[in-house]
């Protein structure tokens, strides 16, 4: 199983939103690393939910439920989807600002390439950002 982190600007689509809809494919992603990043993630694979731009933190946990196809609202067929499903909010939502002040997470992609919207997380880093918010990560 890897590891990632998928963002969403809340008042686009929000963790609410994910939760309501269930599954979910995670369209609209125009960056070419991003792009790899989906094409990379396996079904299994969990991913954490990040509120970006208003809230800027960790709110959820997701699974990915269908592996990379053709994103179905790219006119020209180059990009890529996955599908989601939500495990579970965060107990506690885990802030950018508390992580950029966390030297264990220094390297974290979230912060080193902070403009990607699809990026991979370490074993070691998920376990701390687990820890961080209360989440079970071998749940």
């Amino acid at each position: 199983m890897a590891y990632w982190l998928i963002k969403s600007e809340p008042d686009a689509f929000s963790w609410s939103e994910q939760v309501e809809n269930g599954v979910e494919p995670w369209t609209g992603v125009r960056n070419h690393q991003a792009k790899k990043n989906l094409a990379a993630m396996e079904v299994g694979d969990r991913a954490f939910f990040y509120h970006s731009n208003v809230g800027r933190e960790i709110v959820g946990v997701v699974e990915v439920v269908r592996a990379g196809y053709p994103d179905p609202t790219a006119e020209d067929g180059r990009w890529v989807c996955v599908d989601v499903r939500a495990v579970g909010p965060m107990p506690r939502p885990v802030t950018l600002a508390q992580i950029k002040a966390d030297r264990a997470l220094e390297d974290l992609a979230l912060v080193r390439q902070s403009r990607l919207s699809v990026v991979p997380v370490s074993d070691a880093h998920w376990g701390h950002l687990c820890a961080m918010g209360g989440w079970n990560s071998h749940g």
